[in-house]
């Protein structure tokens, strides 16, 4: 089994010329938490997750504070916002390198590596590089268990 035959294929990516503005405006809009990134010619140049975005909103010092269970509201802090020079910074100065497969690759590989990175949703290009789908945690776990029907009953 291939990811070709399960991914889906109507991807939303945005422009690498983009700012971090328009990219929010797009996870916003689509309700999506991974955005990759692509250049003119269609082929992926990275990729840019909800989570990257929702970094600009905490302030640096929470990323010195091992365990957060005792705050239990962030007050003032819940009010800030990322400043315009933020927001209209281009998006390549936030994109991550993507990882990806190409659409031929096997499914138990893509989740091995999608695990490996952490990652929830995974890019899929074609030979030239250009983004031609996406695949969920999901969209591999139902391919995977779709085959379990077929596998005889053990005998008692």
């Amino acid at each position: 089994m291939i990811i070709r035959d399960w991914m889906k294929r109507n991807v939303i990516s945005i422009s690498q010329t983009a700012s971090i503005r328009e990219a929010a405006e797009l996870i916003v809009e689509n309700h999506i938490g991974e955005l990759p990134v692509v250049d003119e010619a269609g082929r992926l140049k990275g990729i840019i997750s909800l989570e990257d975005l929702l970094t600009l909103e905490l302030p640096d010092f929470f990323k010195l504070i091992p365990d957060l269970d005792f705050v239990h509201n962030f007050g003032a802090v819940e009010t800030t916002r990322p400043n315009s020079g933020q927001l209209d910074a281009p998006i390549t100065s936030l994109m991550k390198e993507a990882q990806s497969v190409y659409e031929t690759s096997g499914l138990l590989r893509t989740y091995a590596l999608m695990l490996k990175h952490d990652m929830q949703d995974i890019p899929i290009v074609n030979a030239n590089g250009e983004l031609v789908g996406i695949a969920s945690r999901v969209d591999i776990g139902t391919a995977v268990l779709s085959t379990w029907k077929t596998v005889p009953p053990s005998s008692p």
